[in-house]
């Protein structure tokens, strides 16, 4: 009898590891399963550039970015003609500049240094003196060649075509931008909140950056977008003060161009 019991016994230690085991694997699968981030923007924005700066830029150092996929499409409310030429909404230099991060993206396909690379350029957009952007290069340590043989070719023409099929095929389409999806959910006004979306979506263990993150009711949300077009921003570079949409005549956000303009 005694020798039954011991048996029994082994046998439900077993049955509990195995089952301790299987719920950890479980769970380390749920870990490993990212949350897919993706922004769509335009290089000469200034919602763009300070998303870039001010907000995206955290997940690279909270712990976040071990939680997601994140893709960046440089392309925004262009228009591509029938002859294929591509127009911006802030004009040819912003048609260069997105061919430009279009082209880092290509040719630094590891995330790190392409974001670098592009933040650098966004923060020159933040302080107005985006058209110094070839001084990203030595200041990263990067070899332009990459990139410069890029811009300069069709194949930079073929990668903002690219983009603009990715960004056309949006569902629901974008309206204006920054447009932020995750987790195949577009953000609409609400993007700055970005990280709570992921820390919402995200099925694993929480990172410790998703401490205190929250959705908040749609009344705050609101109020927090229409803040955001009337104060300063305190960057790492020092207070830097971007003239609104509003104050150059035009209108609160970047929003589509009409398909006549």
């Amino acid at each position: 009898m005694a020798m039954a019991a011991r048996v029994d016994h082994l046998a439900l230690a077993a049955a509990l590891l195995l089952l301790a085991s299987s719920v950890a694997a479980a769970a380390g699968e749920g870990a490993a399963k990212k949350v897919d981030v993706a922004l769509y923007y335009e290089s000469l924005c200034p919602y763009s550039a300070r998303f870039v700066v001010d907000h995206l830029a955290k997940v690279f150092g909270d712990g976040l970015l071990d939680a997601i996929d994140l893709t960046l499409v440089p392309y925004g409310n262009a228009r591509v003609a029938g002859d294929g030429k591509i127009s911006c909404q802030h004009g040819q230099y912003e048609c260069l500049l997105n061919t430009v991060e279009a082209c880092a993206i290509d040719a630094w396909p590891d995330l790190n240094t392409h974001f670098r690379f592009i933040y650098c350029v966004e923060d020159l957009v933040v302080k107005r003196q985006y058209r110094e952007w070839e001084s990203c290069f030595q200041k990263l340590g990067l070899d332009p060649e990459p990139v410069t043989g890029c811009y300069k070719s069709e194949h930079g023409h073929k990668l903002e075509l690219k983009y603009a099929n990715q960004t056309d095929a949006l569902e629901p389409p974008h309206r204006y931008v920054p447009w932020v999806v995750v987790d195949g959910k577009p953000l609409l006004e609400d993007y700055e909140n970005f990280e709570a979306y992921i820390c919402k979506a995200y099925k694993g263990s929480p990172p410790k950056a998703c401490e205190g993150l929250g959705l908040a009711p749609r009344a705050q949300e609101q109020n927090a977008v229409e803040a955001v077009h009337a104060v300063s921003y305190n960057y790492n570079h020092g207070d830097i003060k971007l003239q609104t949409a509003e104050a150059e005549g035009g209108e609160s956000k970047m929003l589509m161009l009409d398909a006549d303009n």
